[in-house]
This record gives C-alpha cells, sequence and structure tokens, in this order.
C-alpha cells in the first residue's frame, strides 16, 4: 500500500482522519475544519479548511479531490473548481472550495464531510515536436466526428 504523509494542522481532525470506509472504497472522505456552521447561499462559493495536509512526494502520484454524490445530488454543492487537482509536491493546507449551485442555501456544520481525496497515478510525459502525426482512424476531426454516439 503507498504511504502518504499526512499532517494534522487542527488537533480536533486527530480523531478524525481520512479513512476507507469500506476494502473496495476509492475516496477518502475530507472533512469541514471550521468552527461553527456556515451558510452557503445560492450561487455562493467558498473556501473551507480541512484541517489536514499532505505530502505525496512521489511524482507518479497526485491526490484529486471530489465531490460527495450525495450532497451534489440532494443540495447542489459540488467543488468550485470542480476536480482539485494536488500535486505530489505540494505540502500546504488541503482547502475544499465549495460551490452551492443550487437555488436554496445550505448550511456546512463543523466536521461534515465535504469532499473525497482519491490518490491516482500519474504518468509524466515528455513531448516530441512533429510537423505531422501518424494516421489514425479519427485523425484530427472534432467532437462527435467518430460517429459513434
Amino acid at each position: 500500500m503507498k504511504q502518504v504523509e499526512l499532517k494534522i494542522l487542527d488537533p480536533r481532525m486527530r480523531d478524525m482522519l481520512p479513512a476507507y470506509a469500506t476494502a473496495g472504497s476509492a475516496g477518502l472522505d475530507l472533512r469541514a475544519c471550521i468552527e461553527s456552521a456556515r451558510t452557503l447561499g445560492p450561487g455562493q462559493t467558498e473556501l473551507i479548511a480541512t484541517g489536514l495536509s499532505v505530502h505525496i512526494a512521489d511524482p507518479g502520484y497526485c491526490a484529486m479531490l471530489l465531490p460527495r454524490s450525495g450532497l451534489g445530488v440532494k443540495h447542489g454543492i459540488v467543488l468550485a473548481n470542480l476536480v482539485g487537482l494536488i500535486d505530489a509536491d505540494y505540502q500546504g493546507p488541503l482547502m475544499v472550495a465549495l460551490w452551492n449551485r443550487s437555488d436554496k442555501p445550505f448550511v456546512v456544520e463543523p466536521m461534515e464531510r465535504i469532499a473525497q481525496m482519491v490518490i491516482v497515478p500519474v504518468q509524466q510525459v515528455q513531448f516530441t515536436i512533429v510537423d505531422e502525426f501518424a494516421a489514425s482512424e479519427r485523425g484530427s476531426g472534432g467532437f462527435g466526428s467518430t460517429g459513434r454516439g
């Protein structure tokens, strides 16, 4: 299992560390490490602290912050940047930009699960400059150019 360094920035998080809910879970829940409830009005975005930071260190991996499906479907609460990317060399606080895309206010409670973090492999590449690409079935066709729905 991949080891990732975790720093606890707020002592309240010591007993609420990210953990996999089941053996098949891909995401680790992140919580709102806030002092008191915060209301997100319709269309409002707010940066919420998690009280944690991570250092992945290995450039072959990164962390992705994703919305929790229940918050998105039931309340319209998603991530303002849709997906957050945590690079392997980042060591700062994990922050979650919540966006209320609904037409109703939503109250974020202290220690509420607000997002999930998934550690994924990354392939760094080098570009080779070419004058032309090799022929392919799709070629330079745009969206929908494959004719398959």
